[in-house]
């Protein structure tokens, strides 16, 4: 393997030396490619992704290959403005000179994928390497095999393979990868492995996107929102339940409520749950599974708490076989509990109990940084607060999860959800370095009667005399007092 990456990488990097994948001609036929490689291979995708995760073909549509689909879309469209240099107004001290910005490819990059979105997570970070002009290692996910192996062999035939190459493996191939000097490295997974990914960067100084996670809470303000309690309830249902199971960093993790209202939100929450996924979701074919029986046996572990056995008020079965873990709703789970204090990705919906709802950001202050923050609510002072008092990846009012697939919006965490960000023009930059340049003028210069050790006094002088040039102009001019 060590053979295979060193001739991969090789590879990658005399393409890159050669300026092929500088060209704007090129980025665009291969974001073309990607378009025509998840239309020829709709069925392939949809079948890989229940074969790995039990998705339903809409689910898989909808958060994998419908969305890889838009990303290159808007690159496809949007890359002729994304790469004109952006013009500096520079202060006057400077004139004549000029500056301005210009957007260089890193070079050759690495990009770990995750298992839950295993096509969108692989394919859209390899839309913003790829415009900004890059060459792309992909090394896929080994816990979603069947869609490692269609990826591994189907973009060698549509993307230019010199260029962009997928490996695939485990963590002993990940672990050979990260030895190699990478012009940037762009993970997606659990803060545990990025702070692996992050130690082996560091080693050769190489820039890091960290796309992690963490509890998202949604907050529900139901005194601003009463009347429309019923969308609320089924968005916090399809934010938890509707997407890989729950298996997702942005889904919902847990909700905070008034005491006085809990019991009416379970109530509310018990039949959206059945009008998705009918009196038995394990049969539904709409609810997706966990993915590994480590991931099972995690999840079990944490319901089996005694404490948060008691606290289920709803579901709780599960399936080791199946690989199935009933929708579950726990009223106040211990708050030291393992379940409320780790990610719990997977579907289970933690419901915590406050006197005021004011009382939610002193609560989501005592928790690292989440992802994402969600709140229903009207109240202003209560918007205000969240944004001013807590720190997030993003805010949502009164809506879920919709923050994911809006391009015009940055992607990413803070703290322990994450580093760095991507999604629509964030992905060209995310994976492009913004090259300053100036060019001066040689007028207006001054004799050289300085040694040449002390040639910034000189270039400081010159500047300080163009200043005040400039200055008394204006002043003459009347445009200055």
């Amino acid at each position: 393997m060590e053979e295979i990456v060193d001739q991969s990488l090789r590879e990658m990097r005399d393409t890159f030396s050669s300026g092929r994948t500088r060209s704007v001609k090129w980025r665009k036929t291969q974001l073309e490619a990607i378009i025509e490689m998840v239309k020829d291979n709709e069925d392939k995708m949809c079948d890989v992704l229940f074969q790995d995760l039990g998705k339903h073909s809409t689910e898989a549509f909808r958060d994998e290959l419908g969305f890889v689909m838009r990303s290159a879309t808007t690159a496809l469209n949007c890359l002729d403005k994304w790469v004109v240099p952006k013009k500096s107004d520079l202060p006057l001290l400077f004139y004549p000179s000029t500056g301005k910005v210009i957007s260089e490819p890193y070079g050759t990059v690495l990009v770990l994928s995750s298992w839950n979105f295993p096509i969108s997570l692989s394919l859209d970070p390899m839309i913003g390497a790829i415009s900004a002009g890059n060459t792309v290692l992909l090394k896929a996910s080994e816990l979603s095999p069947n869609a490692s192996s269609f990826l591994a062999k189907t973009i060698p035939s549509y993307l230019d393979s010199k260029a962009i190459k997928v490996i695939e493996g485990g963590p002993d191939v990940a672990t050979i990868l990260l030895k190699h000097q990478w012009d940037k490295i762009f993970f997606t997974g659990s803060p545990k492995i990025g702070r692996i990914i992050m130690a082996a960067a560091a080693e050769h100084l190489t820039p890091v996107t960290l796309e992690l996670g963490g509890k998202c809470p949604t907050i529900v303000d139901h005194h601003s929102v009463s009347k429309e309690m019923k969308s609320v309830v089924k968005r916090i249902s399809g934010g938890k339940w509707g997407s890989c199971s729950g298996q997702a960093c942005i889904s919902v993790d847990y909700v905070l409520v008034e005491q006085s209202f809990a019991s009416s939100l379970i109530e509310m929450l018990k039949p959206t749950i059945r009008s998705f996924f009918g009196e038995n979701p394990k049969e539904s074919g709409c609810l997706s599974r966990i993915v590994t029986k480590k991931h099972f046996q995690r999840l079990a572990r944490l319901l089996n708490d005694p404490g948060v056995q008691a606290s289920i008020v709803y579901g709780g079965s599960m399936d080791e076989e199946k690989l199935y873990v009933e929708p579950t709703i726990l009223l106040d789970p211990p708050l030291d509990s393992e379940i409320m204090n780790e990610e719990i990705f997977g579907p289970i919906l933690p419901i915590i109990t406050l006197r005021d709802i004011q009382e939610s950001i002193g609560f989501i202050k005592s928790k690292p940084k989440p992802l994402a923050i969600y709140a229903f609510t009207k109240d202003e002072n209560l918007k205000t607060r969240i944004l001013s008092e807590t720190s997030s990846g993003s805010v949502t009012f009164n809506d879920v999860m919709i923050q994911y697939m809006c391009d015009a919006l940055p992607f990413g965490g803070v703290g322990e959800s994450g580093i760095g960000r991507y999604h629509g023009k964030y992905s060209f930059e995310c994976f492009s370095h913004e090259k300053a340049i100036m060019e001066g003028s040689l007028a207006m210069d001054l004799e050289a009667r300085y040694p040449p050790w002390n040639s910034f006094k000189l270039t400081f002088l010159r500047l300080a005399f163009r200043e005040a040039y400039f200055k008394l102009v204006l002043f003459m001019l009347g445009l200055k007092k």
